[in-house]
């Protein structure tokens, strides 16, 4: 195992979820093509401020409970900004002790 992957191995995205619903400027789109952005359903877009739709700071694209079970009912399309997201970043670290996780 590389010294990346055992330092992520305590961060189990399905039961955390904070980098989804920690901040609403998170899910910013950058990177992504037009086919990418195609892919994703209009209705969780928010195409005024080019970003992923949000409840609050939370991403609708986010279900379950913060902290407890969270899935991405849009992970196999998910934007680049969700994808550079990594268990144990600095990203995750900041949204996990926004959430006291």
């Amino acid at each position: 195992m590389t010294a990346l992957a055992e330092a992520a191995a305590p961060f189990d995205c399905q039961k955390c979820g904070a980098c989804c619903a920690y901040s609403a400027e998170w899910p910013r789109f950058t990177l992504e093509s037009e086919a990418v952005l195609d892919a994703i359903p209009a209705v969780m877009i928010d195409e005024s401020l080019l970003r992923m739709r949000c409840d609050g700071d939370r991403c609708i694209a986010l279900e379950g409970r913060v902290g407890r079970n969270t899935s991405c009912s849009i992970y196999a399309v998910r934007p680049q900004v969700c994808r550079t997201c990594q268990p144990g970043d600095e990203a995750c670290l900041i949204a996990r002790r926004h959430f006291r996780l």
